[in-house]
């Protein structure tokens, strides 16, 4: 876990909250550059390309903080490949993987020139027939594989909607074949919170044996999912470990099909999770028949992730780091149970303490919402000594601007 505990941290988050308000969504930039490189050097001797999941977080500058170390960018909607060349990608380093889609919006993506990963039968026929072998495309596979032991992050197991079956894989070739496709790449995700590399691997035999089909490959991609702290004495994937075994099973597919291919990964939360704070304030100290709880000044609208996931987050006081320790519940100001934590021991709250909830900086912001018409938080990112705040918070203005008054009801 990205310590939390020293002077140093507790000093900077307070002077973001004291500068921009909360609540407030706080970055450390270089910690992001030292989790990429830490990945990126993990695989030895394999060539690894590593494309940024920007779902986990859209913010343009953390885009163009990883485009400027080297990562490409695994996009999963139209919207985020907009993005993606908007913040300066080139659109040969931008992968379009989408779901549930309908075929304009992949002829979008074509047009774009991005890279088109497709993960259904009935798009691959129609890609085929569109384009034949003057588009090349990615194939991704499900290998009914569980990962991460919870469905809401498991994408790979045999009730997922997510790739094509692995056993569809004759199919598959049958059409490839007919419409002449030019694959380029093969693609697999298992899903989040992957601590074993025999995950990995198991899903790797299946890709090595699925690649005897096409004969034209220039990349495998394993997709990401490895599983970062959230809390003191958390179990995490060594990625050292399993990036070593990875590389070499790799390196031994290469050899059998011919020639080097790149190894590719798609991290989110592996980069940016650790990196990212959301700083909240006590409004209330509401003590119950039960509990003790902390009222602060956001909710589930800015992080939703512990009543979706039933995630844990850690959660510190930073204005009263000497007080007695005590237990709290810590809630937020939703029309909704939206606890951000049950039975936490804090340093004594008192109103208007400012809260920190660690790990909030994958899948924080970017699946924040208005619920109760409550606007967005500001975001702020710390980056070589300096603060610098990188979106203003939502404003009336702003929440109101794309509806339409009628002029008959006013």
């Amino acid at each position: 876990m990205h310590n939390p505990y020293t002077q140093d941290y507790a000093a900077q988050m307070l002077q973001a909250a004291k500068i921009h308000g909360t609540p407030l969504y706080v970055y450390d930039g270089n910690k992001i550059i030292d989790q990429y490189h830490r990945l990126r050097n993990a695989f030895p001797g394999a060539k690894v390309k590593l494309h940024y999941a920007c779902k986990a977080n859209s913010n343009i500058n953390i885009l163009r903080l990883l485009r400027r170390e080297g990562a490409g960018l695994d996009a999963v909607s139209i919207e985020e490949v907009k993005l993606g060349l908007h913040a300066g990608f080139p659109p040969e380093e931008i992968m379009y993987t989408p779901n549930s889609v309908g075929f304009e919006e992949v002829q979008e993506a074509a047009r774009l020139g991005v890279r088109v990963n497709i993960d259904n039968i009935s798009i691959l026929e129609q890609f085929g027939h569109a384009y034949g072998n003057t588009v090349p495309c990615c194939i991704r596979l499900n290998p009914h594989i569980m990962a991460g032991g919870n469905a809401n992050i498991s994408v790979g197991h045999i009730d997922s909607k997510f790739g094509i079956s692995i056993y569809q894989l004759r199919h598959v070739a049958r059409v490839v074949r007919s419409l002449n496709i030019h694959v380029e790449g093969l693609h697999m995700h298992t899903g989040s919170d992957i601590l074993d590399a025999d995950v990995f691997l198991r899903g790797a035999e299946l890709l090595f044996e699925a690649a005897g089909e096409f004969s034209d490959l220039q990349f495998m991609d394993f997709g990401s999912g490895f599983k970062v702290p959230y809390k003191d004495g958390d179990v995490v994937t060594d990625i050292e470990e399993i990036g070593a075994k990875i590389a070499v099973a790799f390196k031994e597919f290469c050899a059998q099909y011919g020639r080097e291919l790149e190894l590719w990964f798609e991290p989110g939360k592996f980069l940016v999770s650790e990196a990212g704070s959301l700083l909240v304030e006590a409004n209330v100290v509401k003590q119950t028949t039960s509990t003790v709880f902390v009222g602060v000044n956001s909710g589930q609208n800015h992080l939703i992730r512990p009543m979706f996931y039933n995630a844990y987050h850690h959660i510190i006081n930073l204005s009263n780091p000497g007080g007695t320790p005590r237990l709290y519940s810590v809630v937020g100001y939703i029309c909704e149970t939206d606890t951000f934590g049950y039975d936490r021991k804090l340093e004594e709250v008192r109103e208007g303490d400012i809260l920190c909830i660690c790990n909030a900086g994958a899948y924080g912001f970017s699946m924040a919402n208005q619920y109760n018409s409550r606007p967005r938080p500001a975001e702020a990112m710390w980056l070589d000594g300096e603060l610098h705040l990188i979106r203003q918070r939502e404003n009336w203005e702003e929440m109101l601007r794309s509806q339409i008054e009628l002029d008959n009801l006013k």
